[in-house]
């Protein structure tokens, strides 16, 4: 149900804790009571894509539809849930190493947060927003007075399509460059001084009549950042919406009667003075769908259903064929934006999620459309992980290589640093047209939302050659925490299509 890749490379999984017992044993003969009953059972791991090892943890209050981040230090902040877990702030610190477990503050949150999103701030801090019946938004870790405040939200109220189906759930937050945040809830949106608490522009409503939240789930991503050595330099950004269902398609799911999905895309310029919504549409009706950044800068659409809606056994038709965005296609002279790759044999539905991993694969995993584990129904409950290898994969003997980075991996804003690499095809000189460097925001998949991802193409002044197969990239680092907010990012150097393996950077 939930996903998140830490800087030491591991990845943080799990589910909420009463589906049933799973079939990861606790360590040491270790059990958590559950209200009534005893569970001797992990709902969390650790787990190492490199050598395929897991590590059971515990987790001590239900973390059902909840949200999360990683903290600028690195460590997970995971928050909300079901029932007793809804006020519950988790955290989860990757330095501690085979010490580390979840430790959980029973008050971190004023509101009880089920169905919120969560986004990483420019001063460190993470915004809270919404969750069911929560029109309203609050701050954590909570370290100061201001974070003790609750911050009303009328948008979200607003956006409600009904009280039983509300169809703005898990809204969609961007932060936008100029440290303002873009929300987007059901069919519109709004870019919001959450210092101020104040809606500083409303977006045209996403023409359609589709919704796009929970449980009309489709997906949503802030297109790559391409920025500019030029401090004063404006900076476009622009949002991408795919997917989602009418908004009677959960209450007719309830009915067994499941409604198609749709295939348009809403793109939007969310810092033009007058932004309207291009829509596109994709190959494939979808619902349920994840939409991952890759290293190069094209968008996965993967995962989800053509027909019904989020919830116990409401999605029909899995939709196996994985699918590439690419944004900077232009689409008078290509057609579409959009290309269909090979179908997976696994149906990934309700509560599978997707994120990318350090190498360039994106891991996939889960699917369970039913209240408790059921492995016989229709679409049974999947707990395996599989790795899916991009296109450019296929090219791995051109793959380059980073060595070093000068001066570091720490990285100061507004600072020139060097990118070292390697080329592994027989000394090829490296395309100084065809170079570019990334940075890439590990997200928390949930639902189908990669929370806090954010990719960054960075300002390049050059490449250079050294010897031999050995380059070196002039780059320059993100000028503002607006644009890229503290902590860890994984940097890419991509040539002529085919990216590196991932190298951690923090930037602060």
């Amino acid at each position: 149900m939930h996903m998140q890749l830490l800087p030491n490379s591991a990845v943080i999984a799990f589910d909420r804790t009463n589906s049933g017992n799973s079939n990861i044993s606790l360590p040491d003969g270790k059990c958590i009571k559950f209200e009534r009953s005893l569970d001797c059972t992990a709902h969390s791991i650790e787990f190492y894509p490199a050598n395929r090892s897991v590590r059971p943890l515990s987790l001590w209050s239900d973390t059902w539809c909840s949200s999360g981040a990683l903290s600028q230090d690195g460590v997970l902040v995971q928050s909300g849930g079901y029932h007793h877990g809804g006020h519950v702030v988790r955290y989860f610190d990757p330095w501690k190493g085979s010490d580390a477990d979840w430790m959980e503050d029973r008050k971190g949150l004023i509101r009880p947060r089920w169905y919120a999103s969560n986004q990483i701030l420019p001063n460190g801090k993470i915004i809270v927003v919404g969750g069911r019946n929560e029109f309203n938004y609050e701050f954590i870790p909570k370290t100061s007075d201001s974070d003790h405040v609750l911050y009303p939200l009328g948008f979200l109220q607003e956006t409600l399509h009904t009280k039983s189906v509300q169809d703005n759930l898990y809204p969609f937050t961007h932060l936008a460059p100029d440290g303002n945040l873009f929300i987007f809830a059901n069919d519109r949106a709004i870019l919001l001084d959450y210092e101020q608490n104040k809606v500083i522009k409303k977006y045209p409503v996403l023409p359609g009549g589709y919704a796009r939240n929970y449980p009309s789930t489709g997906s949503s991503v802030l297109l790559p950042l391409k920025l500019s050595s030029n401090s004063s330099a404006t900076l476009d950004a622009e949002v991408l919406i795919c997917g989602g269902s009418v908004p009677n398609s959960y209450s007719m799911a309830r009915v067994t009667k499941f409604l198609p999905a749709t295939r348009t895309c809403g793109r939007l310029s969310i810092m033009a003075a007058n932004p309207n919504w291009e829509i596109e549409e994709m190959p494939f009706k979808r619902v349920l769908g994840d939409m991952i950044l890759l290293p190069t800068g094209d968008v996965l659409i993967v995962n989800g259903v053509e027909n019904g809606s989020a919830g116990w056994e409401f999605g029909r038709v899995p939709v196996l064929n994985p699918v590439l965005y690419h944004p900077n296609k232009d689409r008078v002279k290509n057609g579409s934006r959009f290309q269909i790759l090979s179908p997976s044999s696994k149906p990934r539905v309700y509560h599978s999620s997707a994120i990318l991993l350090p190498d360039g694969r994106v891991l996939i995993g889960g699917s369970n459309a039913h209240e408790f584990y059921n492995f016989t129904a229709l679409f049974p409950t999947d707990i395996s992980l599989e790795a899916f290898y991009p296109p450019y994969l296929n090219r791995n003997n051109h793959r380059p290589r980073i060595g070093y980075l000068k001066p570091g991996n720490l990285i100061g804003y507004n600072q020139k640093f060097s990118v070292e690499f390697w080329l592994n095809d027989g000394g090829k000189d490296a395309n100084p047209a065809n170079t570019y460097v990334t940075m890439v925001a590990p997200s928390f998949t949930t639902h189908s939302f990669a929370m806090n991802q954010r990719l960054l193409v960075l300002a390049l002044d050059g490449v250079r050659h050294v010897v031999d197969r050995h380059h070196a990239a002039d780059v320059n680092a993100p000028v503002t925490a607006s644009v890229a907010p503290p902590g860890f990012y994984l940097l890419f150097l991509v040539h002529e299509g085919v990216p590196s393996r991932g190298v951690w950077v923090q930037i602060k």
